[in-house]
């Protein structure tokens, strides 16, 4: 069962649901800005239009955690044994492991390496199969 690190204000469960995700790639974007700083990759100009887009985006979900009156230390999700979906705020920093990732340090792992998805989705009611869907999906942060 998924549930809210803390009660959602019942006027703002969608929004903050929709928040979780937008900070989930927030955070997951910030990490791969880490890990090319790092590598050397991103120019200093580069360096500079992340960081100040990361920023503008830190500062336009806390915005609508105002608006939407949700302290922005509950936009996460506890999925019982799979961990959270953010880890706490500072435990994490890209490339270094942990005794329980969060979702966030899985993806940015699955980012870096690479993953490829293959397989069929046959969606469907009353035993009837309406859409059938085959998948290929290439997940990486490294240009193919």
């Amino acid at each position: 069962m998924v549930s809210t690190s803390n009660k959602l204000n019942s006027k703002a469960g969608l929004a903050s649901l929709l928040l979780t995700v937008v900070e989930l790639l927030r955070q997951l974007m910030e990490a791969q800005v880490i890990r090319r700083m790092e590598q050397h990759i991103l120019s200093e100009t580069e360096l500079d239009r992340a960081a100040e887009s990361l920023q503008k985006l830190e500062e336009q979900v806390l915005q609508l955690c105002e608006i939407f009156e949700i302290d922005p230390a509950d936009l996460n999700v506890n999925l019982g044994e799979f961990g959270t979906l953010l880890p706490p705020p500072g435990t994490y920093y890209p490339g270094e492991t942990s005794n329980s990732p969060s979702i966030l340090e899985l993806l940015d792992r699955l980012l870096n390496i690479g993953i490829v998805v293959h397989g069929d989705v046959d969606l469907g009611l009353g035993n009837l199969n309406l859409i059938h869907a085959k998948l290929r999906l290439i997940l990486t942060s490294k240009p193919i």
